[in-house]
């Protein structure tokens, strides 16, 4: 599972999560090995954006297809003329029927909403903020905003933040990663990929990009354990 798609106008993108350092840590694990070498160099780079834009983007994301999604997204931001990314103050004095006729949910502006108050109240951090914030602190905090789960938090942790040891070990593509790379019959259960996923520290955020290729690559008929 990959994050949400990007804007139109894309912000300067972060270096390479995945160095050789990363990379020479996580050898040292047998499956994750001959993953690395099938799937080459990684290529995981967050893209520097305001956590507030972020959540927003993934709510409008949610159970929606990425084109839709984006569609969506493009006609909310049309609202507000002169503004790369809506401000929060300004979403909050949008009337909901607007937001509705964009393609939203009543559930997601309900939600946007909520992120919009609480990123005007200080809850939702700034960038800089947040870099001062450790990551389970970061999700316990966020976890209080409407619509917005661990799985969110991770995502931004990781695509977002830059974040280089967060496992998503919630997420399916991630086990199932894990599952088609160990040759297992079933996927393993999030305690049990998080109990694995100690020795990948503290790169388990490219441990978890690598997981998602596997998984990709054998949904493409491209990857076969050893």
């Amino acid at each position: 599972m990959t994050p949400p798609a990007l804007a139109p106008k894309l912000p300067r993108p972060a270096p390479v999560l995945g160095g050789p350092e990363a990379l020479k840590h996580l050898r040292r694990d047998a499956v994750l090995k001959a993953v690395i070498r099938r799937i080459g160099a990684c290529t995981l780079r967050p893209v520097r954006r305001e956590p507030y834009e972020a959540l927003v983007r993934a709510i409008a994301h949610q159970q929606v297809h990425g084109r839709a999604a984006e569609a969506i997204l493009g006609r909310f931001i049309a609202l507000y003329p002169g503004h790369d990314f809506p401000p929060a103050a300004m979403v909050l004095e949008t009337p909901v029927e607007a937001m509705r006729g964009c393609g939203l949910s009543g559930s997601k502006v309900a939600a946007i909403r909520d992120i919009a108050e609480k990123s005007v109240g200080g809850l939702v951090p700034t960038r800089q903020a947040a870099a001062r914030i450790p990551d389970e602190a970061l999700i316990e905090r966020l976890c209080a905003i409407r619509g917005v789960g661990r799985w969110t938090v991770e995502m931004l942790l990781i695509f977002t933040l830059g974040r280089r040891d967060v496992l998503p070990v919630d997420d399916f593509g991630v086990r199932e990663g894990w599952k088609v790379a160990a040759g297992l019959e079933a996927q393993p259960k999030p305690k049990e990929l998080g109990a694995i996923g100690e020795a990948w520290a503290p790169f388990r955020s490219i441990a978890a990009w690598y997981l998602w290729r596997a998984a990709d690559a054998a949904k493409a008929s491209r990857f076969k354990p050893q």
